[in-house]
Protein backbone atom coordinates (compact mmCIF):
# COMPACT_ATOMS: atom_id res chain seq x y z
CA UNK A 1 0.00 0.00 0.00
CA UNK A 2 1.43 3.36 -1.07
CA UNK A 3 1.51 6.59 0.99
CA UNK A 4 -0.74 8.28 -1.55
CA UNK A 5 -3.42 5.62 -1.02
CA UNK A 6 -3.33 6.14 2.76
CA UNK A 7 -3.88 9.92 2.43
CA UNK A 8 -6.88 9.40 0.21
CA UNK A 9 -8.49 7.01 2.69
CA UNK A 10 -8.34 9.52 5.58
CA UNK A 11 -9.64 12.51 3.63
CA UNK A 12 -12.98 13.41 5.31
CA UNK A 13 -12.86 17.19 4.97
CA UNK A 14 -11.93 17.67 8.71
CA UNK A 15 -8.66 18.44 10.48
CA UNK A 16 -8.03 16.87 13.90
CA UNK A 17 -5.92 19.12 16.11
CA UNK A 18 -4.77 17.72 19.49
CA UNK A 19 -3.49 20.60 21.72
CA UNK A 20 -1.60 19.26 24.76
CA UNK A 21 -2.25 22.54 26.66
CA UNK A 22 -5.87 23.61 26.01
CA UNK A 23 -6.63 27.30 26.46
CA UNK A 24 -9.15 28.53 29.09
CA UNK A 25 -9.60 31.89 27.46
CA UNK A 26 -13.15 33.21 27.67
CA UNK A 27 -14.21 30.88 30.53
CA UNK A 28 -14.00 33.59 33.21
CA UNK A 29 -11.86 31.54 35.60
CA UNK A 30 -9.49 34.36 36.52
CA UNK A 31 -6.66 36.51 35.25
CA UNK A 32 -4.35 35.17 32.57
CA UNK A 33 -1.53 34.75 35.10
CA UNK A 34 -3.60 32.19 37.08
CA UNK A 35 -4.11 34.33 40.21
CA UNK A 36 -7.45 33.36 41.95
CA UNK A 37 -10.21 35.97 41.92
CA UNK A 38 -11.27 37.40 45.32
CA UNK A 39 -15.00 38.11 45.49
CA UNK A 40 -15.89 41.05 47.78
CA UNK A 41 -18.79 40.57 50.23
CA UNK A 42 -21.71 42.91 49.65
CA UNK A 43 -22.28 43.81 53.30
CA UNK A 44 -25.16 46.14 52.51
CA UNK A 45 -27.02 43.32 50.75
CA UNK A 46 -26.30 40.97 53.67
CA UNK A 47 -27.62 43.57 56.13
CA UNK A 48 -30.80 44.03 54.11
CA UNK A 49 -31.39 40.27 54.02
CA UNK A 50 -31.01 39.98 57.80
CA UNK A 51 -33.26 43.00 58.35
CA UNK A 52 -35.99 41.53 56.15
CA UNK A 53 -35.78 38.21 58.03
CA UNK A 54 -36.05 39.92 61.44
CA UNK A 55 -38.93 42.09 60.23
CA UNK A 56 -40.77 39.01 58.96
CA UNK A 57 -40.36 37.22 62.31
CA UNK A 58 -41.54 40.26 64.28
CA UNK A 59 -44.52 40.71 61.97
CA UNK A 60 -45.51 37.07 62.45
CA UNK A 61 -45.14 37.39 66.24
CA UNK A 62 -47.15 40.62 66.25
CA UNK A 63 -50.04 39.69 64.00
CA UNK A 64 -50.29 35.88 63.80
CA UNK A 65 -48.81 33.97 66.75
CA UNK A 66 -45.88 34.01 69.14
CA UNK A 67 -44.31 31.72 71.77
CA UNK A 68 -44.90 32.47 75.44
CA UNK A 69 -43.12 31.33 78.59
CA UNK A 70 -44.90 30.73 81.92
CA UNK A 71 -42.83 32.34 84.71
CA UNK A 72 -45.13 31.83 87.73
CA UNK A 73 -47.70 29.58 89.42
CA UNK A 74 -50.71 31.90 88.97
CA UNK A 75 -52.42 29.65 86.39
CA UNK A 76 -51.84 26.30 88.11
CA UNK A 77 -53.02 23.61 87.68
CA UNK A 78 -53.56 24.08 83.94
CA UNK A 79 -50.20 25.84 83.46
CA UNK A 80 -46.94 25.21 85.31
CA UNK A 81 -43.83 27.34 85.60
CA UNK A 82 -41.60 26.27 82.72
CA UNK A 83 -44.39 25.63 80.21
CA UNK A 84 -43.87 26.99 76.70
CA UNK A 85 -47.00 27.67 74.70
CA UNK A 86 -48.35 29.30 71.56
CA UNK A 87 -50.43 32.48 71.73
CA UNK A 88 -52.52 33.39 68.68
CA UNK A 89 -52.67 37.16 68.10
CA UNK A 90 -55.63 37.48 65.73
CA UNK A 91 -58.74 35.98 67.46
CA UNK A 92 -59.70 39.31 69.10
CA UNK A 93 -58.22 41.63 66.46
CA UNK A 94 -55.21 43.84 67.01
CA UNK A 95 -54.49 46.72 69.39
CA UNK A 96 -51.61 48.80 70.70
CA UNK A 97 -50.25 45.77 72.64
CA UNK A 98 -50.11 43.50 69.59
CA UNK A 99 -46.50 44.40 68.63
CA UNK A 100 -44.12 42.02 70.33
CA UNK A 101 -42.20 44.60 72.39
CA UNK A 102 -45.12 46.96 73.18
CA UNK A 103 -43.49 50.18 71.92
CA UNK A 104 -46.80 52.07 71.63
CA UNK A 105 -48.67 54.09 74.26
CA UNK A 106 -52.30 53.34 75.04
CA UNK A 107 -54.45 53.70 71.92
CA UNK A 108 -58.20 53.23 72.27
CA UNK A 109 -59.94 50.71 70.03
CA UNK A 110 -59.04 47.55 68.15
CA UNK A 111 -58.74 46.63 64.48
CA UNK A 112 -61.25 43.87 63.63
CA UNK A 113 -61.93 43.73 67.37
CA UNK A 114 -63.93 40.97 69.04
CA UNK A 115 -64.45 40.34 72.74
CA UNK A 116 -63.03 37.13 74.21
CA UNK A 117 -65.40 34.49 75.57
CA UNK A 118 -65.77 33.49 79.18
CA UNK A 119 -63.17 30.87 80.01
CA UNK A 120 -60.61 31.94 77.39
CA UNK A 121 -57.02 32.10 78.62
CA UNK A 122 -55.58 35.38 77.39
CA UNK A 123 -52.39 37.43 77.45
CA UNK A 124 -52.86 40.86 79.01
CA UNK A 125 -50.54 43.83 79.50
CA UNK A 126 -51.27 45.79 82.72
CA UNK A 127 -51.59 49.56 82.55
CA UNK A 128 -48.30 51.49 82.42
CA UNK A 129 -46.28 48.25 82.16
CA UNK A 130 -44.54 46.37 79.38
CA UNK A 131 -44.64 42.80 80.71
CA UNK A 132 -47.40 40.33 79.81
CA UNK A 133 -49.63 38.44 82.26
CA UNK A 134 -51.67 35.34 81.50
CA UNK A 135 -55.14 34.99 83.04
CA UNK A 136 -58.61 33.57 82.40
CA UNK A 137 -61.62 35.65 81.29
CA UNK A 138 -64.38 35.50 83.92
CA UNK A 139 -66.49 38.64 83.54
CA UNK A 140 -67.68 40.52 80.45
CA UNK A 141 -68.92 44.10 79.87
CA UNK A 142 -72.09 44.89 81.83
CA UNK A 143 -71.65 42.03 84.35
CA UNK A 144 -71.95 42.74 88.04
CA UNK A 145 -69.16 40.67 89.56
CA UNK A 146 -68.44 39.83 93.18
CA UNK A 147 -66.27 37.28 94.98
CA UNK A 148 -67.54 35.96 98.32
CA UNK A 149 -65.44 33.51 100.29
CA UNK A 150 -63.76 32.39 97.05
CA UNK A 151 -66.98 31.93 95.08
CA UNK A 152 -67.55 34.12 92.03
CA UNK A 153 -70.97 35.78 91.86
CA UNK A 154 -72.00 36.85 88.35
CA UNK A 155 -75.09 39.04 88.12
CA UNK A 156 -76.31 37.75 91.46
CA UNK A 157 -75.85 34.06 90.61
CA UNK A 158 -72.98 32.02 92.15
CA UNK A 159 -70.74 30.34 89.59
CA UNK A 160 -71.00 26.58 90.32
CA UNK A 161 -67.99 25.01 92.02
CA UNK A 162 -67.60 21.46 93.27
CA UNK A 163 -64.76 19.75 95.07
CA UNK A 164 -63.01 16.99 93.15
CA UNK A 165 -60.22 14.60 94.29
CA UNK A 166 -56.89 16.33 95.09
CA UNK A 167 -54.55 16.77 92.17
CA UNK A 168 -50.95 15.53 92.44
CA UNK A 169 -48.24 17.37 90.50
CA UNK A 170 -44.64 16.06 90.51
CA UNK A 171 -42.27 18.29 92.46
CA UNK A 172 -39.30 19.62 90.47
CA UNK A 173 -37.12 22.74 90.26
CA UNK A 174 -39.85 24.70 88.44
CA UNK A 175 -42.67 23.34 90.64
CA UNK A 176 -41.17 23.18 94.15
CA UNK A 177 -44.53 23.29 95.98
CA UNK A 178 -43.61 26.31 98.15
CA UNK A 179 -45.20 26.12 101.62
CA UNK A 180 -46.23 29.79 101.61
CA UNK A 181 -48.48 29.10 98.59
CA UNK A 182 -49.50 25.51 99.28
CA UNK A 183 -49.26 24.85 103.02
CA UNK A 184 -49.14 21.14 103.86
CA UNK A 185 -49.33 20.12 100.19
CA UNK A 186 -45.86 18.54 99.92
CA UNK A 187 -46.13 14.74 100.25
CA UNK A 188 -44.02 11.68 99.43
CA UNK A 189 -45.15 8.33 98.06
CA UNK A 190 -43.81 4.90 99.06
CA UNK A 191 -41.02 5.18 96.51
CA UNK A 192 -39.79 8.44 98.03
CA UNK A 193 -40.97 10.59 95.14
CA UNK A 194 -42.21 14.07 96.12
CA UNK A 195 -45.59 15.40 94.99
CA UNK A 196 -47.57 18.59 95.43
CA UNK A 197 -51.06 17.46 96.46
CA UNK A 198 -53.38 20.34 95.63
CA UNK A 199 -56.98 20.93 96.75
CA UNK A 200 -58.94 21.60 93.56
CA UNK A 201 -62.46 22.47 92.48
CA UNK A 202 -64.23 22.22 89.16
CA UNK A 203 -65.65 25.62 88.20
CA UNK A 204 -68.24 26.04 85.43
CA UNK A 205 -69.08 29.44 83.92
CA UNK A 206 -72.54 30.43 82.60
CA UNK A 207 -71.54 29.55 79.02
CA UNK A 208 -70.65 26.00 80.09
CA UNK A 209 -66.87 26.40 79.97
CA UNK A 210 -65.34 24.35 82.78
CA UNK A 211 -61.84 24.03 84.26
CA UNK A 212 -60.00 23.27 87.52
CA UNK A 213 -59.05 25.88 90.09
CA UNK A 214 -56.88 25.63 93.22
CA UNK A 215 -58.43 26.69 96.53
CA UNK A 216 -56.07 26.38 99.52
CA UNK A 217 -58.32 28.18 102.01
CA UNK A 218 -59.34 31.63 103.17
CA UNK A 219 -57.21 34.45 101.74
CA UNK A 220 -57.71 38.19 101.22
CA UNK A 221 -58.37 37.67 97.49
CA UNK A 222 -61.44 35.57 98.37
CA UNK A 223 -63.43 38.79 98.89
CA UNK A 224 -63.94 41.38 96.18
CA UNK A 225 -66.60 43.76 94.89
CA UNK A 226 -69.26 43.97 93.81
CA UNK A 227 -68.31 45.94 90.69
CA UNK A 228 -70.01 46.53 87.38
CA UNK A 229 -67.68 45.80 84.50
CA UNK A 230 -67.53 48.82 82.16
CA UNK A 231 -68.13 48.68 78.43
CA UNK A 232 -65.19 47.27 76.45
CA UNK A 233 -63.62 45.81 79.63
CA UNK A 234 -63.15 42.27 80.92
CA UNK A 235 -62.50 40.82 84.37
CA UNK A 236 -59.60 38.36 84.57
CA UNK A 237 -58.64 35.83 87.25
CA UNK A 238 -55.94 33.21 87.67
CA UNK A 239 -56.83 29.55 88.23
CA UNK A 240 -54.54 29.49 91.29
CA UNK A 241 -57.14 31.63 93.02
CA UNK A 242 -55.26 32.31 96.26
CA UNK A 243 -51.95 33.17 94.56
CA UNK A 244 -52.75 35.27 91.50
CA UNK A 245 -52.19 39.00 90.94
CA UNK A 246 -55.24 39.47 88.71
CA UNK A 247 -58.18 41.88 88.43
CA UNK A 248 -58.85 41.50 92.16
CA UNK A 249 -55.43 42.94 93.07
CA UNK A 250 -54.45 46.60 92.83
CA UNK A 251 -51.78 47.95 90.52
CA UNK A 252 -49.64 48.66 93.60
CA UNK A 253 -49.88 44.96 94.45
CA UNK A 254 -48.69 44.20 90.88
CA UNK A 255 -52.20 43.14 89.94
CA UNK A 256 -54.44 44.32 87.12
CA UNK A 257 -56.30 46.91 89.18
CA UNK A 258 -59.85 45.80 88.38
CA UNK A 259 -61.46 45.19 85.00
CA UNK A 260 -59.03 45.77 82.14
CA UNK A 261 -59.78 47.47 78.80
CA UNK A 262 -60.07 45.05 75.93
CA UNK A 263 -57.25 46.93 74.19
CA UNK A 264 -54.89 45.41 76.80
CA UNK A 265 -55.63 41.87 75.56
CA UNK A 266 -52.77 40.70 73.37
CA UNK A 267 -53.95 37.26 72.28
CA UNK A 268 -55.36 33.85 73.24
CA UNK A 269 -53.37 30.91 74.60
CA UNK A 270 -53.84 27.89 72.35
CA UNK A 271 -51.66 24.91 73.33
CA UNK A 272 -48.48 23.89 75.16
CA UNK A 273 -45.52 23.18 72.89
CA UNK A 274 -43.21 21.73 75.56
CA UNK A 275 -42.39 22.09 79.25
CA UNK A 276 -39.11 22.12 81.21
CA UNK A 277 -38.64 21.12 84.83
CA UNK A 278 -35.90 23.69 85.54
CA UNK A 279 -32.86 21.40 85.36
CA UNK A 280 -31.72 22.37 81.85
CA UNK A 281 -28.18 23.74 81.58
CA UNK A 282 -25.68 24.57 78.83
CA UNK A 283 -25.22 20.84 78.24
CA UNK A 284 -27.50 19.94 75.29
CA UNK A 285 -28.19 16.52 76.80
CA UNK A 286 -29.83 18.22 79.79
CA UNK A 287 -32.40 19.79 77.47
CA UNK A 288 -33.79 16.32 76.79
CA UNK A 289 -33.77 15.11 80.39
CA UNK A 290 -35.40 18.37 81.54
CA UNK A 291 -38.48 17.83 79.36
CA UNK A 292 -41.66 17.10 81.29
CA UNK A 293 -43.51 14.17 79.79
CA UNK A 294 -47.16 14.33 78.86
CA UNK A 295 -47.49 18.11 78.48
CA UNK A 296 -46.52 18.77 74.86
CA UNK A 297 -49.54 19.46 72.67
CA UNK A 298 -52.01 19.95 75.54
CA UNK A 299 -54.84 22.25 74.45
CA UNK A 300 -55.54 25.34 76.55
CA UNK A 301 -59.10 25.83 75.34
CA UNK A 302 -61.53 25.04 78.19
CA UNK A 303 -63.86 22.08 77.89
CA UNK A 304 -67.62 22.51 77.73
CA UNK A 305 -69.53 20.87 80.55
CA UNK A 306 -72.23 18.34 79.74
CA UNK A 307 -75.58 19.45 81.23
CA UNK A 308 -76.51 17.35 84.25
Amino acid sequence: MTAAHMDAGNDSGQTLDFDPAPSHEGQGSGPEDGTPVRHRVDWWQEFKSIFVLIAAVLAFHSFVAKPFYIPSESMMPVLLTGDRLVVSKYPFGWSYVSPSFHPLPFIKGRIFGRLPERGDIVIVTPQARKEDYIKRVIGLPGDILEVRDGIVILNGIPVPQKWIPPLRIPVDANAPCPPDQFPGALVEDRDGKSWCELPVKQETLPNGKTYKIIDVGSRSLDWYGPVRIPADHVFLMGDNRDNSADSRATLEEKGLGGPVPWEAIGGRAEFITFSLDGTASLNPLSWITALRSGRAGNSLRPATATPE
